[in-house]
């Protein structure tokens, strides 16, 4: 297993809407190895394909939960989604150093295939949500940062600009 390189905030992929996945095949299955490698080395619970500059619909979960072993998910979409929501704190690893509270639904249904290629459904609160939706929202060229008010946005770029010298 390879570890990828993580593309970071500024990236054009990362604001780019990807391609739907017409065939699991032995590509894609190396792909997905090397997205797990590359999430554990980074010390996350999720990565999306965007993320290791692949603008292709596919994610790999880790919660460091015995309920919930790591799976990948292909072309996952959300289908439902709770009335209910809940805040709580995210950071990504294509914006390290930065996390704010972001408001999700409390609780999601996602269909996709699994790493097999077989449909599957998943459906989580907690971290297993929060961590479904932020990185579907990867897929749709979308980031944690634009789910903030845009004063705490702007603070969060402010404080990006600085980091990164």
């Amino acid at each position: 297993m390879a570890t990828l390189k993580i593309e970071l905030l500024g990236s054009e992929v990362l604001r780019t809407r990807a391609a739907e996945i017409e065939q699991v095949d032995d590509d894609l299955k190396r792909l997905i190895a090397d997205m797990f490698s590359t999430m554990y080395r980074a010390e996350g619970v999720g990565l999306a394909g965007p993320q290791v500059g692949v603008s292709r619909r596919v994610i790999v979960v880790d919660v460091h939960d015995e309920e919930v072993p790591p799976f990948a998910l292909i072309n996952p979409r959300v289908v439902e989604s709770s009335a209910e929501k809940e805040k709580g704190e995210e950071g990504c690893l294509s914006i390290p150093g930065l996390s704010a509270a972001v408001e999700r639904p409390a609780h999601v249904v996602v269909e996709g295939l699994d790493a097999a290629g077989n449909p599957v459904r998943v459906e989580g609160g907690g971290l297993l949500g929060r961590c479904l939706q932020h990185e579907i929202d990867h897929l749709d060229g979308i980031l944690f940062i634009d789910r903030v008010g845009p004063l705490k946005r702007k603070m969060l770029m402010q404080k990006w600009k600085k980091q990164q010298g």
